[in-house]
């Protein structure tokens, strides 16, 4: 059954990555602004400012149609070290407010306010505060969403934006629920939406009245799931340590890669900036997927799984470059590398008697991959430096004087702040 007390919060900035743009040039202030890659390098829309939104622009649309859309949009390449810095900040405030803070990706997150009230009041209070506080500290705004569960916490947040707060109390819910779309269901895709609409179901309300057995025997579990959602039905807790299932990253590239030796130089370069981020997350992954496109757009992907886990970028392109040359040679328009299987750093790893090498013996010049605790002390110092000056301060000499590829982290979310 909904608890009846709305103590969930869910905060979600505004048009995030474009918002901290504009902040930071006041004169992009009431302009189409969009962060993204360029038309003619198969870019795509990361964030989209709302002016951007009302002609039609939003994330994930390739930048030339977003173009062709809004003619007068102005389009910035991505800062995610400067975007992953006020992203701390905001996480910092929340946690002032309850440790119970649960980021859903860089500008969301769930908040459990239950037993705060004699430090900070009411749950809407303490919305209110943290809304205010984000406006204070960083000059940027965020819709606040405040419910019984997380579901109804989040849908609160998107129906108050941008720049809102809203509270739906238990009692209310049915009433919230039913003429929305049932496309507002998390889970509920446009390939599901088509299924429901076929059975005539197009609102939530249309899903709740529906039997339980008849939703559970057409979409399996995603059915007890959805119709769950329909009734306001949602079990989950606010998980601080919510479990990180994998990490990586992937690119297009701006014309099509048939050279190895560039695919080799691209590939080390991804591999060090997701063992950078994995060392940043305090994790290591023993299973390491290349994922590849052909200009045909026919897809591959290739695993390994080693004897033990790592987050050194050498460790982890020597697999990874040995994953490559399985693959038929042909050219690439994308490359992605990911890491699963993923464990705390904290967690004892078993060494064996003569120290070998995972997945592959030759780095791109042909040197071997260092030992494990030589290569772990000197990577630590070089992350120092990576902290303090940006993390394309140190990088392999191999890829110096190399422009980054535009693209985007496998592992972002969907829309950098709706």
């Amino acid at each position: 059954m909904t608890p009846v007390r709305p103590t969930i919060l869910h905060v979600d900035m505004d048009a995030f990555y474009a918002s901290i743009e504009v902040r930071d040039d006041p004169s992009l202030a009431g302009l189409p602004v969009c962060v993204g890659g360029p038309a003619d390098a198969r870019g795509v829309i990361a964030a989209a400012s709302y002016e951007a939104r009302r002609c039609g622009v939003h994330s994930a649309m390739p930048t030339a149609e977003a173009r062709r859309l809004c003619p007068g949009l102005v389009l910035l390449a991505p800062d995610f070290e400067r975007y992953t810095s006020v992203s701390r900040e905001v996480m910092a405030i929340f946690r002032s407010f309850t440790p119970l803070v649960e980021p859903v990706s860089l500008d969301e997150a769930y908040l459990d306010v239950a037993g705060c009230e004699r430090l900070f009041g009411s749950p809407a209070e303490v919305g209110r505060a943290i809304q205010r506080e984000i406006l204070r500290r960083t000059a940027l705004s965020c819709s606040v969403g405040v419910a019984p569960t997380k579901f109804l916490a989040k849908l609160a947040s998107d129906l108050a934006k941008p720049q809102g707060f809203r509270v739906i109390e238990a009692d209310e819910a049915r009433a919230v629920l039913d003429p929305l779309s049932v496309s507002r269901i998390q889970g509920v895709g446009p390939r599901t939406a088509k299924r429901l609409a076929a059975l005539g179901v197009a609102t939530i309300g249309d899903l709740a009245r529906r039997e339980r057995a008849e939703v559970v025997a057409e979409f399996g579990a995603t059915g007890a799931w959805i119709h769950d959602l329909a009734h306001g039905v949602d079990t989950r807790r606010v998980s601080p340590r919510r479990e990180e299932k994998s990490h990586g990253m992937e690119r297009t590239f701006p014309a099509d890669v048939a050279d190895r030796d560039e695919l080799r130089r691209h590939l080390l370069e991804f591999c060090e900036e997701v063992a950078f981020g994995l060392r940043d997350k305090g994790l290591r992954g023993r299973t390491i997927t290349l994922k590849a496109r052909y200009a045909d757009f026919t897809t591959l992907t290739r695993t390994k799984t080693l004897d033990h886990p790592t987050n050194l970028g050498p460790r982890i392109y020597a697999v990874a470059r040995e994953l490559l040359e399985r693959l038929p040679i042909a050219p690439l328009r994308l490359v992605g590398v990911q890491l699963s299987s993923l464990s705390d750093v904290r967690a004892p790893i078993q060494e064996t008697l003569f120290e070998g090498l995972e997945g592959g013996s030759r780095l791109l010049r042909g040197g071997q991959v260092p030992g494990r605790g030589k290569l772990e002390r000197a990577t630590e110092g070089l992350d120092r430096l990576r902290r303090k000056f940006g993390a394309r301060a140190v990088v392999p000499a191999s890829l110096l004087g190399r422009a980054r590829v535009p693209g985007r982290e496998a592992a972002a979310g969907p829309d950098a702040g709706a």
